[in-house]
Parts: C-alpha cells; sequence; structure tokens
C-alpha cells in the first residue's frame, strides 16, 4: 500500500483543526502517517528538550532511541542543518544511530512551529532500502508546515 497524500492532508488536517497542544498533534500525526503506507516500519517525533539536544516523543513502530543530540545521526542533521534528510542506505550515512537493526532507509523532517521555532523532528524508517523519494518529503514537509504552523 502506497500512502495517498491527497487523502492523507484532508484526514489529518480534520483531525488536528483547533489544536494546539503540540504532544497531541506528534501523537496523531505519528498514527495517522504510519499506518498510510506499507513502506514506513517505524514513525514518530523526536522532540527539542534542551539546547542540541532531542528526545523520543510520540511514534508507531518498535522501540527508538531515547535521547539523540543534534551532533550525531539522522535525526541530530535534520535538527542541526534544519533540512530534511533523505537517506536512501543507511549504512552509508556517517554517524548513524542504529536505533533499530531492520532500517535500511530513513527521512527525517524537521518540525517548525511559531516564528521558525524548531519543535523538533518527524523520523520515518523503513526497512526497504531506497525508500523514499522527494514527493514524500515534499508532501510530509507540507503536512508538517500545515499542522504546527500555529503551535
Amino acid at each position: 500500500m502506497r500512502v495517498d497524500y491527497d487523502q492523507l492532508e484532508q484526514q489529518i488536517a480534520a483531525l488536528s483543526h483547533g489544536e494546539t497542544d503540540e504532544v497531541a498533534l506528534m501523537a496523531t500525526l505519528a498514527c495517522e502517517i504510519h499506518h498510510a503506507d506499507d513502506r514506513f516500519d517505524w514513525t514518530g517525533f523526536y522532540r527539542v528538550t534542551g539546547p542540541e539536544l532531542l528526545k523520543i516523543g510520540p511514534y508507531q513502530g518498535g522501540h527508538g532511541c531515547l535521547v539523540i543530540p543534534f551532533s550525531k545521526g539522522v535525526c541530530g542533521a535534520a535538527a542541526r542543518t534544519r533540512e530534511t534528510q533523505l537517506v536512501p542506505d543507511v549504512d552509508a550515512f556517517p554517524g548513524h544511530i542504529a536505533c533499530s537493526s531492520s532500517t535500511r532507509s530513513e527521512i527525517v523532517l524537521p518540525v517548525f512551529g511559531q516564528g521558525g521555532r524548531l519543535i523538533g523532528v518527524l523520523d520515518i524508517d523503513s526497512n526497504q532500502p531506497d525508500a523514499f523519494t522527494p514527493e514524500d518529503a515534499a508532501r510530509l514537509g507540507r503536512i508538517l508546515a500545515a499542522t504546527f504552523a500555529g503551535v
């Protein structure tokens, strides 16, 4: 099953309408995104909880890493650079943190609130190599921007 981004956007907009709590929004998005596509093996958020520090937030899938500094891994790179990281082969990514041995590819998008404040990152892992596309990056980015713009 491949994600129908138009339907996913509408569903998330309806479910999150009027909500401003970051964790509630993250929980809703993690669930909806995770179950929208067979490629998505682990879907979750890491929240900015201190200077240069991410901690696990709401997620779907097996366990995740609890703490990730901005200086480590794909999630850290997305937070540090404030840019989406599209990684076709996690083994080829310098400093990749292996939270799960089944992960083969990954996409991580920064999540911004009002005024460009970095709230955290959305991390999606796949047990398939090269699972993510620039379209995934663009459409997921659009969903994040629409959902968290007022937070």
